[in-house]
C-alpha cells in the first residue's frame, strides 16, 4: 500500500511539473492558437491540486466514517 502511495504522488508530482513546463513554454512561444492552450494549462495547474485535496478530503471523512461501524 505504500508503495503504490509513492508512485501515486510521484505521477502527481511529474504531472504538476510537466503542466507548469507547459505553462512556461506556451507564454514564451506565444501565439494566436495558443491563448486557449495557455489558458488551459493555467485552469489545469490550479484545478489538479484542487481536486487531489477534495479527493483526499472525502476520502478521510468516508474511512473515518466506516471505522466507526
Amino acid at each position: 500500500m505504500k508503495k503504490g502511495k509513492r508512485i501515486l504522488s510521484l505521477l502527481a508530482v511529474l504531472f504538476l511539473l510537466s503542466l507548469y513546463i507547459t505553462t512556461l513554454i506556451v507564454a514564451i512561444f506565444t501565439t494566436k492558437e495558443t491563448g486557449g492552450l495557455f489558458f488551459a494549462c493555467i485552469f489545469a495547474t490550479i484545478s489538479f491540486p484542487v481536486l487531489i485535496y477534495a479527493y483526499q478530503l472525502i476520502y478521510r471523512v468516508l474511512k473515518n466514517e466506516n471505522d466507526k461501524k
